[in-house]
């Protein structure tokens, strides 16, 4: 499937099925011709387990390949299953496969991620040789790390029963690995903050291995602003990118020698075309059908309100929706085949065009089928042809307390457009989400009262305030609890010193 993106880069989905364990993928080429790649890692919170996903690498210059961390429905930090470590070797695999590809080499290359993808990103760099490596807010320890805090992670990575001896060995892959200095000339940035609560355990007693890497910088962010771990994350977006494309044009920071330029805008693709053509997610028509869209009916009138969409998708289990190559939704298909998805958040005004396509059950994907229609005012309760209106009915429970929201907190400035809710609310089935009335959306909460919601669009910049409820089994709804928040652009962030150029 590919979708072009705000910056007009088609994404292409894929699957290296070479390995042990299929791992999919998604690939953007460079702009210009740039020779460089970057590899991007997800943390647990990236949208379909696909990190940095949000448009924040629109601006990077290099060709770009973003890898799920998603085996038999679990995440992996990209090692193991069951202390199967030939997992890790089919992500490698891609990576080397797409790198040959390109015509590149490892010195060609930048690994990335954050959290959990940040432990990917060190792993993976200084095993198999890459050059540049950025690692932020990473976890050392993963074993005790998965063991402590994703106990389903822990059984599925280590085994039923999470054995102790299991955690101690997942636990010293990475502190081993940098004693070992295998790789000591690579350019490693690593991004970690005293306001990490994950800081003094999982990153600060390991520093001091890196005392004789040649090309170690520790980038330091202490402010007042930073509450946690992700907000270290958020806080250094635009000094994250900066490195990166210094480090895509071939340009170390740090480093005496300096190469411009490193693009090559005529050179013969054909290599990576074939790649990702004898890799991609897509299958043709005949053999998986593109999805069927019954309502609304091509080029008809849509209430901005919303009103619900409606079709069949044979042989899928879920339906994707995106518009300007940006995600809506992604309905489960009934066993009938039918499918039906109610926008949360009011249309603009004006012409749309909704491309979808179907995913099966081994995650491939159809053909693209397109809707265009004209969102209108209507008044309440009014119908237009060719569109089924859809009800939202909501009852205020009596006494019901209010969820806990942990993030956003309130008033924080946000940089990011991607803003993730997480919070508990014990006793709750369910968590909404409203915004001026309008309902955006919800999401199950989870046996142990946790939740966490990513509405799955950009967020426009400035002030938003979403009113967060609780309901309950009998759909009761709890006293809201009131989240402001401001989405910021780079530019506008202030009160983050970042301390570039220190060598532990």
């Amino acid at each position: 499937m590919s979708k072009a993106p705000s910056n007009g880069r088609p994404l292409l989905n894929g699957i290296e099925a070479s390995g042990t364990f299929p791992v999919e993928y998604r690939f953007a080429h460079a702009k210009g011709g740039n020779r460089h790649l970057v590899v991007v890692f997800a943390n647990f919170s990236a949208p379909d387990d696909y990190g940095w996903s949000n448009g924040v690498f629109d601006n990077v210059r290099a060709n770009i390949l973003w890898i799920r961390d998603r085996f038999d429905g679990m995440n992996s930090y990209y090692l193991c299953k069951g202390m199967d470590f030939s997992l890790e070797q089919s992500v490698a695999t891609l990576i080397f496969n797409v790198m040959k590809a390109l015509s590149l080499t490892p010195g060609d290359v930048t690994l990335w991620g954050g959290s959990k993808g940040g432990s990917a990103a060190l792993n993976f760099g200084l095993r198999y040789g890459f050059r540049n490596i950025v690692s932020i807010v990473p976890q050392f320890q993963i074993g005790t790390y998965v063991r402590d805090v994703h106990p389903k992670v822990a059984a599925y990575m280590l085994g039923e029963g999470v054995p102790e001896e299991n955690v101690r060995i997942v636990d010293s892959i990475l502190p081993d690995l940098v004693r070992s200095e295998v790789n000591r000339e690579a350019n490693i940035y690593l991004l970690s903050s005293p306001q990490d609560e994950q800081y003094a355990n999982q990153v600060e007693p390991f520093l001091g291995l890196f005392q004789r890497y040649e090309n170690f910088n520790f980038i330091f962010s202490e402010s007042s602003f930073i509450t946690d771990h992700t907000q270290v994350t958020r806080r250094n977006v635009p000094a994250l990118m900066g490195i990166l494309n210094l480090l895509a044009d071939g340009i170390p920071p740090r480093l005496g020698f300096v190469r411009n330029g490193y693009e090559e805008p005529d050179r013969d693709k054909s290599a990576i075309d074939a790649y990702l053509s004898a890799t991609s997610m897509v299958k043709d028509t005949a053999a998986f059908p593109p999805p069927v869209v019954r309502t609304p009916a091509l080029n008809t009138e849509v209430p901005v309100s919303g009103g619900l969409f409606t079709g069949v998708a044979a042989g899928a289990v879920r339906v994707s929706l995106w518009e300007n190559g940006k995600f809506l939704a992604s309905p489960p298909v009934a066993a009938d085949g039918s499918w039906s998805w109610e926008p949360k958040r009011p249309w603009t005004k004006g012409k749309h065009l909704v491309r979808l396509f179907s995913v099966n059950a081994d995650g491939f994907h159809s053909e693209r089928t397109e809707v265009s229609f004209t969102a209108v005012d209507v008044p309440a309760g009014v119908g237009l042809p060719g569109m089924v209106q859809g009800a939202v009915v909501s009852t205020v429970g009596q006494g019901a307390d209010a969820p806990l929201v942990l993030e956003p907190v309130a008033h924080e400035q946000v940089l990011d457009s991607r803003v993730v809710f997480t919070g508990s609310a014990a006793g709750a089935a369910q968590i909404g989400f409203r915004e001026n009335g309008a309902l955006l959306g919800g999401v199950a909460v989870a046996a142990d009262g946790t939740w966490s919601w990513d509405a799955g669009w950009a967020w426009s910049a400035g002030m938003h305030v979403v009113d967060v409820f609780a309901v309950d089994a009998a759909g009761a709804e709890s006293a809201v609890t009131q989240v402001p928040f401001t989405v910021m652009t780079a530019s506008a962030v202030s009160g983050t010193s970042a301390y570039y150029g220190g060598t532990y």
